[in-house]
């Protein structure tokens, strides 16, 4: 299962964000009654300052829920392309998670942070950090944006009815891992970005 969205991080360019029941047959209830929520990507954001690059994957949302989602049996991977062609990665960060190493709630474990030495490994609702890059995995506000009532009043009656005032998102949650990682450890060129999941023991 997949949801890709390629964002060139390059001041002035457009950045794309993926769809949140992507594919619609595994992750949408009109679908199916029992959606694959976890590996469920809602958006992947990518932006920067001076010194670092900030990525960000949602999923498992919207929900009114504070509680995050977190299932064991879901790897996630954040793909970089960083030289053509930009649908191959060359750096491949996946991600899962599963208790806390003391014992005590929902860890993640993260492998193959460029210039890490190792898995960065902690529990969720914290910042880890590890060789100059952090991570955050937890639940906020799902930063996406639409007017989905007159997207579908648009469709339906072919005359245009969006109301930049009326966000479906609003006080709507995700589960979301947050990256911080040196510019430098991923080149001077574009970067393509996108993000998979994977579920042990099923269909991809």
């Amino acid at each position: 299962m997949a949801a890709a969205a390629a964002l060139l991080i390059v001041p002035g360019q457009l950045a794309l964000s993926a769809d949140h029941l992507d594919p619609p047959t595994r992750t949408d209830p009109a679908f199916d009654t029992t959606p694959d929520t976890p590996a469920d990507i809602a958006d992947v954001y990518a932006w920067h300052d001076a010194t670092n690059a900030y990525y960000a994957v949602t999923f498992a949302g919207p929900t009114a829920s504070t509680a995050g989602v977190y299932d064991r049996d879901v790897l996630y991977t954040l793909n970089f392309s960083t030289t053509p062609p930009a649908s191959s990665a060359d750096i491949s960060v996946r991600f899962r998670f599963g208790a806390a190493t003391n014992g005590t709630g929902t860890g993640i474990e993260v492998t193959n942070l460029p210039g890490v030495n190792g898995a960065l490994v902690g529990p969720v609702e914290s910042i880890l950090s590890k060789d100059g890059v952090r991570v955050y995995a937890g639940v906020r506000d799902d930063p996406f944006f639409f007017d989905l009532q007159g997207f579908r009043t648009t469709r339906s009656t072919g005359t245009l009815a969006f109301d930049k005032t009326r966000n479906f998102f609003r006080n709507l949650n995700d589960t979301v891992v947050v990256f911080e990682i040196p510019r430098s450890r991923l080149g001077a060129g574009p970067i393509d970005v996108w993000s998979t999941t994977a579920r042990f023991g099923g269909n991809l």
